[in-house]
């Protein structure tokens, strides 16, 4: 199963799903929300799926359809998230295209409706969000798989959806508390990112394989999973300070407008002179935030060497993990395959 051909059964998975949705949306006034979620979902690198899809080829499970739909299950449960994240953190764009939010405000103000259209956009983008949550939960139910392995990974499923939203939480409370150490923006990632990102799905397709979670898979998640998502976040942090937009899809520098305490905005203000952290401290969170003020930021961010420790921890974090997965009992395919995954997490563009 090359990368390319794993996209494509998440792909159909996700396009079959929805298409078995449309009768539900038989109002025109519904029109708009179901073509959203076909947009939604049209893009992503689909990390997750593959993750969970070869945790389940890892210990042993075979290339039954139904594993494709429960891997891409997990699609619906980061487009949800995404449409949730951008709300609170007012963002114009996703992948380049207006977020969701914004592509309902639009829609209100072209029709010239009644009311705040800004506060339109945000409700219904709140409600986008939901329905994507409710998908994942039935998409992974009707997937297909052997009853008796989807119970077996039914708590695990339930768990990371549980964690996903604390850490959603923590997030808005890390940026409302103002100041956060590494290690507090750590605890946020894992929550938020670097768990529910490699952790989770690898240990869903394990466990839904072996039907049980034993020693060696929690191991396994831990050792490589847990490192290989830090590893991923802190390449997100990066991205959003220094990445190109043309590959995020996303304008330069939007984490500083938004505000984000970031491990990387950690390891700077631990580090900054008295004088750089105050411009730090003022900068950050500026929804105004021209280029002039990104290339300041940006510049205390190099200066002080937190993009070169980020960048060091990346590697070292990547190193650890795959040194665990040689060690891992997992079948040689899905070993290459995994180490080709890391790599590809921990080393992207977008």
């Amino acid at each position: 199963m090359t990368t390319d051909a794993l996209r494509q059964q998440v792909d159909r998975s996700l396009r079959l799903f929805v298409d078995r949705q449309e009768p539900a949306f038989g109002n025109p006034g519904l029109e708009p929300l179901l073509a959203a979620a076909h947009d939604l979902l049209a893009g992503g690198k689909r990390l997750r799926p593959a993750f969970c899809y070869w945790g389940w080829r890892g210990a042993g499970g075979a290339d039954l359809p139904g594993v494709f739909a429960a891997a891409a299950s997990l699609e619906l449960l980061q487009a949800s998230a995404l449409v949730h994240d951008d709300v609170m953190d007012k963002s114009d764009l996703r992948r380049g295209m207006p977020s969701a939010h914004r592509r309902f405000q639009a829609l209100h103000e072209k029709g010239g409706w009644h009311g705040s259209a800004e506060q339109f956009g945000e409700g219904a983008a709140i409600l986008l969000g939901n329905l994507m949550l409710i998908w994942a939960g039935e998409m992974w139910r009707t997937s297909g798989l052997p009853p008796e392995s989807l119970a077996a990974a039914q708590p695990l499923h339930d768990h990371m959806r549980t964690e996903l939203m604390c850490g959603q939480y923590l997030d808005l409370l890390e940026q409302a508390h103002g100041e956060n150490t590494f290690d507090s923006a750590l605890r946020v990632a894992l929550y938020k990112s670097g768990r529910y990102s490699v952790e989770q799905p690898l240990r869903l397709g394990l466990v839904l394989a072996a039907r049980a979670d034993e020693p060696w898979i929690d191991e396994l998640c831990v050792e490589y999973g847990r490192r290989v998502g830090i590893a991923f976040q802190l390449r997100d942090d990066v991205l959003g300070v220094f990445g190109d937009p043309a590959e995020t899809g996303k304008p330069a520098g939007d984490d500083l407008r938004e505000g984000k305490r970031t491990m990387l905005v950690a390891r700077t203000l631990a580090a900054a002179s008295a004088a750089d952290a105050q411009v730090v401290r003022r900068l950050l969170g500026d929804p105004a935030l021209d280029e002039e003020g990104v290339a300041a930021l940006r510049s205390i961010i190099e200066d002080t060497g937190a993009l070169r420790e980020c960048e060091n921890q990346i590697a070292t974090y990547l190193d650890e993990a795959l040194a665990a997965l040689d060690k891992a009992p997992i079948t040689d395919e899905a070993r290459k395959a995994l180490d080709d995954l890391a790599v590809a997490a921990t080393s992207r563009t977008s």
